[in-house]
């Protein structure tokens, strides 16, 4: 689907996304298949590989029913409560006008020039300069943002911030990516359900036959025959293919939920962009937030859903955002803008400014007549000669003693 400028990179990244996320939803199905490889290995372990891989296609097909209504079930139980999740890994609260008449202002002045509807607004309680939407209908939506970047950011830039977020919203990709993070949370939890059950077979297993502790009574029976063709040989290459299974399932996940974020930002920032008509904002908001946006205690899925994501994998390959350099640079070429480049906030240079070193110490100052160190002698000339030093209350008095008529003799 060719694209020839934003709204027609949108509709087609839109239908491009739709197919990922029919990907991802069918990997459940791989590791369904997975587990049915894993189920007849447990029930007889002296078949061939042939053998299994049949029956676990007929498992799957009965199956199929069970697997699809166990992830529906699990995506209607995140589409209620996925906000409640988020919040309370985050801590985030909703906030009114009067407690934040800034923020609240900012994004209902962006939403009444759009015709947008204006979402709800939490804020949470972390120095770290990171924002984010959730929600999966209108009644749901909310923009999340830090207290950190309330503080570090000016009103341009909040509002370029939020206009990143709402564009987020407005072409749909909150949904897409929560339910992406859903799903992945599917296959990632049967992958490691699947694994851990490989595990403990592997453990339980016998050392010299190569059969399965739990398949040990049932295949018994077998004949003496099938022992000699080297039982458990079929087992052992099935057991593979399943955890190969299982690994391809969770890797094309992360695959297919990174490829869904990283090509939104570029979308989102254009749309910024188009929403407040002042690129520069959003290139010294994203110069700002940039390797300050990390969130402790939130876990890698809210992350993937923050304007900037400093998590990254071995070589870039699993970093759910494009780097803000590309961002700043997309946005220089394509709206004009300017690129200050990496920017300082006001609290780091001031830390800076403060004299560290002893060397560095202003002078002390200078003491006074009640100070521990007595005040410094005026240097007087020395006495004339026939004269005789005098005794004042501070010491003796160097030279004659003057009169109003001149020095006494």
């Amino acid at each position: 689907m060719a694209a020839y400028g934003l709204y027609t990179h949108i509709a087609s990244n839109k239908f491009r996304s739709m197919l990922l996320l029919a990907g991802l939803f069918l990997l459940i199905y791989v590791l369904v298949y997975a587990g049915a490889l894993v189920a007849e290995v447990m029930i007889d372990s002296g078949r061939t590989v042939d053998y299994y891989l049949t029956r676990a296609s007929r498992d799957l097909v009965s199956a199929f029913p069970w697997a699809t209504i166990a992830a529906a079930a699990w995506i209607v139980i995140a589409y209620f409560f996925h906000q409640r999740m988020i919040d309370a890994v985050t801590g985030g609260e909703s906030v009114t006008r009067q407690r934040q008449p800034r923020l609240c202002n900012l994004l209902e002045n962006l939403c009444i020039s759009r015709g947008i509807p204006m979402p709800k607004l939490k804020v949470m309680d972390s120095l770290a300069l990171n924002a984010f939407a959730t929600g999966l209908n209108r009644s749901q939506y909310a923009i999340t943002v830090t207290t950190g970047l309330l503080k570090a950011l000016n009103d341009k830039e909040i509002e370029a911030v939020l206009g990143h977020e709402l564009t987020h919203i407005k072409n749909g990709d909150v949904q897409l990516m929560v339910i992406a993070v859903i799903i992945a949370g599917v296959v990632g939890f049967f992958g490691e359900l699947f694994f851990r059950l490989f595990t403990n077979l592997s453990w339980n297993s016998s050392g010299g036959g190569g059969g399965w502790s739990s398949s040990s009574s049932r295949s018994s029976s077998s004949s003496s025959d099938r022992d000699s063709k080297g039982s458990g040989g079929g087992a052992i290459i099935v057991i593979i293919i399943a955890v190969a299974l299982i690994v391809l399932a969770w890797l094309l996940s992360q695959v297919v939920k990174l490829a869904l974020s990283r090509s939104r930002e570029f979308l989102a920032d254009a749309g910024s962009v188009e929403l407040t008509k002042n690129p520069d904002a959003m290139i010294s908001a994203l110069r700002k937030i940039e390797n300050r946006g990390e969130l402790p205690d939130a876990t890698s899925a809210v992350m993937e859903l923050c304007v900037d994501n400093p998590r990254e994998g071995f070589a870039d390959l699993f970093a759910t955002h494009p780097s803000v350099k590309s961002r700043v640079d997309a946005l220089v070429k394509y709206a004009g803008g300017h690129d200050p480049g990496p920017l300082a906030l006001p609290d780091e240079t001031e830390s800076q400014d403060v004299p560290s070193a002893a060397g560095d110490q202003p002078p002390p100052a200078t003491h006074g007549p009640w100070s521990d160190t007595p005040p410094a002698q005026p240097n007087n000339p020395p006495p004339l000669p026939g004269t005789t030093p005098r005794q004042g209350p501070f010491g003796p008095l160097q030279g004659p003693l003057q009169g109003p008529w001149g020095p006494r003799r």
